[in-house]
């Protein structure tokens, strides 16, 4: 049995004559200013990701630079090649719509370029997660290098962060507490520099689980984007591309069943975004693994959120990092964890942890005994509502409102929702429960993080802070709420969140577990017969069509039915 080809001879183009192939390549990339000596390397990929559009991966070239360097001492051929850069606030519809289709280039370009392992820089939301599953799907040795948080901005003496203060600070402009000039200066002092939203949005929640999953090199994660040390950790990644290339040790070798628990422990600890839960069920959907989500509720029963971190708490990344990134979160629930897992270190998870710097006073990570939260920062629900379940960041979440009934207040679309929300005539009390549907995966399509309503502008002009709200929409990372995100099946299939009328009574008891609607079946029956699904402008043709024909619910991770290894959504009873 030979090796199989690598560096120069992996997937060569087909011209009948694979020597001939091997010689037109080299002559071409020979005109990339390359000798001999390099090109008989071992050849590492490093995605560049970098776009004039995107904040989050202003520092990408530097961390291509400093992974080159890695590559090169180590021995390798680095070569960057690019693809597709989403950022969260300039992607239409939303950055979720496009996350497969990062996902599908991040595949293919791997699959058909020469490299025997690839470095991912993913920073902004849906990136890490859509690189992950691409690499999952093509299993070549691969590891992954984040951009890094923001540092904090600061307004008139007060410490910020986006985008948590993004939304309290909008929330208090809707109120009339702050004025259009005032908006103006503090849009200038939320994202101050390069990097990711310095709370636990679900880029740092996907950067964190991501370390948890044995995915990212010990101590990457919480790194700022500005930091001389974020250099030296991709500098260590290229390295280690190296190794991981002459090891084969592939994503399917480290992402497995029991990894899989340990991020969603890891998720549950640092009171992550309710996104890293669909993101995790698609990368483990690319690999054959389904995750149980009353394992997941039994996993949040006993790990606490420990992460004193907005929106669940007070600090910030740079604040986490300080305190020793994702270590001491580790050490906390190591007990909880399958420290038998290998990591793209080559060690254990086990020896990882042994190996980070020993622990100093800090109070940024509580212990067991002391934590933020109890119970879990996200709780998934069953119920009438959401038969195939739905979830709430209940770290997040006013706890008077955890267990609630109240009238619904019913918006059809986004289109809607801003035609009416803020409209003086609209019929609405503060206990009522606020209602988005057709926001859904196919519905608006993408899946928007519409979730997080916005207190009608009449009731926050009295003070109202909170009010449950439900939707098959997803909410950022970086908000807060009493929220019931993800109803599946969304209402523009016929979910039953698309029977729901003005006036009818709905019941959220998080700690049961359910979401419920309070109408008879036979009533349902009848609206049942009369609903019709919207229609999608524009989706008889190109990524929008395939987007619609192949997407999946939230609980299959939205990911494209056809990409999944093996095909066809779960059943929920």
């Amino acid at each position: 049995m030979t090796d199989s080809p690598s560096g120069m001879k992996k997937g060569l183009a087909n011209y009948g004559d694979a020597d001939f192939s091997l010689f037109l390549r080299k002559a071409f990339i020979k005109a990339m200013g390359y000798s001999d000596s390099a090109l008989d390397r071992p050849i590492v990929g490093i995605t560049n990701t970098y776009s004039g559009y995107n904040a989050c991966h202003r520092n990408v070239p530097d961390l291509i630079e400093a992974i080159k360097r890695g590559v090169m001492l180590a021995g390798g051929l680095p070569i960057e090649f690019p693809i597709v850069s989403m950022h969260e606030s300039f992607s239409h519809p939303t950055s979720m719509f496009l996350r497969n289709l990062m996902a599908m280039d991040a595949e293919e370009m791997i699959r058909a370029q020469p490299m025997d392992s690839v470095v991912l820089i993913g920073g902004c939301d849906k990136t890490v997660p859509a690189l992950l599953m691409g690499a999952a799907s093509v299993d070549l040795p691969a590891i992954i290098e984040v951009t890094g948080p923001m540092m904090t901005g600061s307004y008139r003496g007060e410490k910020l962060g986006a985008c948590t203060d993004c939304r309290r600070f909008w929330a208090m402009h809707r109120a009339g507490e702050v004025s259009e000039a005032e908006t103006e200066e503090i849009s200038g002092k939320l994202a101050p520099g390069a990097g990711t939203c310095m709370v636990m949005g679900t880029a740092s929640t996907m950067a964190l689980v991501s370390e948890a999953l044995g995915m990212m090199l010990p101590g990457g994660a919480a790194i700022p984007a500005v930091a001389a040390d974020r250099l030296r950790h991709a500098e260590a990644t290229g390295a280690r591309a190296v190794a991981i290339a002459a090891e084969k040790l592939r994503p399917s070798d480290i992402m497995t069943e029991a990894a899989f628990a340990n991020a969603l422990r890891v998720l549950q600890a640092i009171g992550g975004s309710t996104n890293g839960l669909i993101h995790l069920t698609a990368i483990a959907g690319r690999l054959g693994i389904s995750l149980d989500f009353a394992t997941f509720n039994r996993i949040g029963a006993e790990t606490p959120v420990l992460v004193d971190l907005k929106p669940s708490g007070q600090h910030y990344m740079e604040d986490l990092e300080k305190a020793g990134g994702l270590a001491p979160v580790l050490r906390e629930i190591e007990a909880l964890l399958d420290t038998g897992c290998r990591t793209v270190s080559g060690k254990t998870l086990g020896e990882d942890i042994a190996d980070a710097p020993a622990p100093w006073p800090q109070d940024v990570v509580r212990t067991m005994a002391d934590p933020i939260h109890q119970g879990g920062g996200i709780r998934v629900l069953g119920g009438n509502l959401a038969p195939k379940g739905a979830v709430i960041k209940q770290a997040a979440a006013t706890p008077a409102l955890l267990k609630h009934a109240g009238r619904a207040v019913v918006f059809d679309s986004l289109q809607d929702l801003a035609e009416r929300i803020d409209s003086p005539d609209l019929d609405v009390g503060p206990d009522d429960v606020l209602v988005l549907r057709n926001a859904g995966p196919k519905g608006a399509p993408g899946m928007p993080e519409a979730g997080y309503i916005p207190i009608p502008k009449k009731l926050a002009a009295t003070g109202v802070k909170d009010m449950v709200r439900i939707s098959d929409a997803r909410m950022s990372g970086t908000a807060f709420g009493t929220i019931v995100l993800h109803i599946s099946p969304e209402a523009a299939i016929g979910g039953p969140l698309a029977l729901v009328e003005n006036g009818d009574q709905i019941s959220l008891d998080v700690a049961a577990g359910r979401i419920e609607l309070l109408v008879r079946e036979s009533t349902l029956a009848e609206r049942r017969a009369k609903w019709r699904p919207p229609e999608v402008p524009g989706s008889n043709r190109g990524y929008l069509k395939l987007y619609l024909d192949q997407v999946l619910q939230a609980e299959d991770g939205c990911d494209f039915d056809f990409l999944r290894k093996h095909p066809g959504g779960r059943t929920i009873d």
